[in-house]
């Protein structure tokens, strides 16, 4: 990794308004395939997107905007998909997001492709817990 990029992403200062916000989270947006629990680690942040939200960030959104930055400045250990390796999905849903591995095993063991996660939209907050499982199944599988 270029030392002077993650400098940068470290020194990145806490949005203090919704375009700010907007900017930090569009950069967050194209790397989500490589932070595990992604929807989890903005959820917080993304409250703040609501119209009449007030800024400062709050102690619980800057916490993840921290950790944001730590995981954009450590590099992911993914590997790359090989077809001849079998195949992991392993899926997870909690109140309020859905996350996703793809993983494979090979001699050394299970290693990760990729991750997604995404929130929980409101009418689904209302599913029993079985059925936000089979929804993060069927979720995954598509994606």
């Amino acid at each position: 990794m270029d030392q002077a990029k993650v400098q940068q992403i470290l020194n990145w200062p806490p949005p203090r308004n919704l375009k700010a916000l907007q900017s930090f989270l569009g950069f967050a947006n194209f790397y989500r395939r490589f932070i595990r629990n992604y929807s989890k680690k903005i959820s917080s942040l993304t409250s703040f997107l609501k119209k009449d939200s007030c800024f400062p960030l709050n102690e619980e959104a800057l916490s993840q905007f921290h950790q944001l930055k730590e995981a954009f400045t450590t590099a992911p250990i993914l590997s790359h998909f090989n077809p001849s390796l079998p195949t992991i999905v392993e899926t997870d849903a909690s109140n309020y997001a859905l996350g996703a591995v793809l993983s494979q095993v090979s001699d050394s063991g299970k290693h990760p492709i990729a991750f997604d996660s995404r929130n929980i939209i409101p009418a689904v907050l209302n599913y029993e817990i079985h059925d936000k499982e089979l929804l993060g199944i069927l979720w995954a599988l598509k994606n």
